[in-house]
């Protein structure tokens, strides 16, 4: 009976998990189509994505976390009563209420602060510096219409529906696969942008994006609609938003600006590390994806297990879910040890850049490996609203270990001293977060 248990509920977890990495792997696939199309002007025009992500990222998360906020309260909400629609039609306008507005404050604070960082980050002076600017300005510009899918994400994902999200980043996807080239290298009367390009092809495919979501949002699409008459702020429903969101937003925005300061290493090594950085980071990121979908689904389903009162199968959706995640990403990662050379050559023919890249490669992938169960644990306690371990794992993890490592150890090891705190930085964290997960402190329902 166990098993047979254990077998459904795995179906369970990876019939939600599986959209949710498909969906990941197209939201990366916007910066991958830019590295490789900007990859053909040279290794300063591919430097700019590779550093606007760590911007972006500082810059993001004080939004996405209330989203993270949105899906384990819908969650738990749909699992201790899946008909009443009211309350899923409200939370779900609540979310929208809150992302709206962090959209407009990430893109507001991600223009004005966009140049000091890059200051912080000691991008190059000249070509490289005026590329990312251009590059990160237009990037800012497309926030509010991401938001715009991250609602329909956290809605939907809540109740259990990961395929619609899926379908619409399909769209956007393939739409900026089209739009990049056209932009970048122009075509009849399109004029070549260059640098500028990618972003707004970027740009232009999110919105398109946005539009979709927002009317399935809006129509009730799966039976949950946003309304305007429940965005009125709600003083309870905002603060338990805040209570779960506040501490995963500080601490993933302050763990961001620690890649931020741990990119401006980077930097210093010049642009050949600098684009291996990126594309060796971009690779990788493939391989994070099923990582980052399984711990969204944990989340979602530990929510809904623990919104109908089953710590028991909440654990046992953990469990199950570290084991696959350890299995997907060591396959992944031995691909990427064995292939990474020529996936490199593939975006840039450039020596250096490929050398560095390979180099990273070793250190980087067993790294990946011990990041890929931390990220799993992390989506256990985001399904029962216990983010305030998250923020401090976060915070040791980049500040505690990652930024001082990656300081002190160039000087003696030069560039194999960055890889190398990166590897410290997420093995210690992980050993850390199993420690806690035994404890059990995140099997807690918001609706006891």
């Amino acid at each position: 009976m166990k098993s047979s248990q254990q077998g459904s509920l795995s179906g369970q977890l990876m019939r939600i998990s599986l959209p949710i990495m498909a969906s990941n792997l197209l939201q990366t696939m916007y910066t991958l189509v830019d590295t490789y199309f900007l990859g053909k002007l040279g290794k300063e025009a591919i430097s700019a994505p590779a550093i606007t992500m760590n911007v972006s990222n500082f810059i993001i998360v004080f939004g996405t976390a209330f989203s993270i906020a949105g899906t384990t309260m819908i969650s738990q909400a749909y699992g201790a009563d899946r008909n009443n629609r009211e309350r899923l039609d409200f939370l779900a306008s609540q979310v929208f209420l809150v992302n709206t507005v962090m959209s407009l404050v990430v893109m507001i604070l991600g223009i004005l602060l966009a140049r000091p960082l890059m200051t912080i980050m000691r991008v190059p002076m000249g070509i490289t510096t005026d590329y990312t600017l251009t590059y990160m300005t237009i990037t800012f510009l497309t926030m509010p219409l991401l938001f715009g899918d991250f609602v329909l994400r956290t809605t939907l994902q809540g109740t259990g529906d990961s395929l619609t999200p899926l379908y619409v980043q399909i769209i956007a996807v393939l739409l900026n696969i089209v739009l990049d080239p056209l932009f970048i290298f122009g075509w009849g009367p399109i004029k070549a942008l260059g640098v500028a390009g990618a972003a707004w092809a970027t740009l232009l495919a999110r919105a398109v994006s946005c539009s979709v979501s927002l009317f399935l949002l809006f129509v009730g699409y799966r039976r949950i609609r946003v309304r305007l008459t429940l965005m009125r702020p709600h003083r309870q429903t905002l603060t338990l938003l805040a209570r779960i969101g506040l501490p995963a937003s500080i601490g993933q925005s302050i763990s961001s600006l620690g890649f931020a300061v741990v990119q401006g290493v980077v930097n210093s090594f010049g642009p050949a590390v600098i684009a291996a950085f990126g594309i060796g980071n971009r690779i990788q990121s493939i391989f994070h994806m099923p990582a980052y979908g399984l711990s969204q689904g944990t989340a979602v389903l530990v929510g809904k297990k623990l919104g109908e009162k089953d710590p028991e199968s909440a654990a046992a959706i953990a469990k199950r879910s570290m084991v696959i995640s350890g299995i997907f990403i060591s396959i992944g990662m031995t691909l990427v040890l064995i292939f990474g050379r020529y996936v490199i050559q593939f975006f840039v023919q450039d020596a250096q850049v490929v050398y560095y890249g390979v180099q990273m490669f070793w250190y980087t992938a067993p790294s990946v490996v011990c990041f890929a169960l931390y990220t799993v644990v992390l989506g256990a306690f985001q399904g029962g609203g216990e983010t305030r371990p998250v923020m401090t794992m976060n915070l040791v993890r980049l500040w505690g270990l990652r930024v001082p490592l990656c300081y002190i150890l160039p000087i003696m090891f030069g560039t194999h001293g960055m890889w190398l705190a990166m590897l410290l930085s997420n093995a210690l964290v992980a050993a850390w977060a199993l420690v806690l997960y035994r404890r059990g402190s995140w099997k807690v329902s918001l609706y006891a």
